[in-house]
């Protein structure tokens, strides 16, 4: 039997350090940003809901950034020091 592991548990394995990064469309971003946090500074900002981002995760999940191409969201993560990973 495959043993299940917590958010917790997959966190301590990557230590702080390991961040994966994967795609999320403008939708999603919008959507959690009406629950948890509005876009201020994105006022303005005309975006298609379909349109494709990427987001830089924890290895807790916690989503920590998101950036507009695949490559801007590795360069961030590497410059703060990070290990990013791909998911698909």
């Amino acid at each position: 039997m495959t043993p299940i592991m917590t958010n917790k548990d997959f966190a301590g394995l990557g230590a702080p350090n390991l961040v994966y990064v994967r795609e999320i469309t403008a939708a999603d971003v919008m959507a959690d940003a009406l629950t948890d946090a509005p876009l201020e500074d994105a006022k303005g900002l005309v975006i298609d809901p379909e349109q494709t981002l990427y987001a830089v995760h924890g290895a807790d999940g916690e989503r920590l950034a998101v950036m507009m191409d695949r490559e801007t969201a590795f360069a961030a993560a590497v410059a703060h020091e990070l290990a990013p990973v791909s998911v698909h």
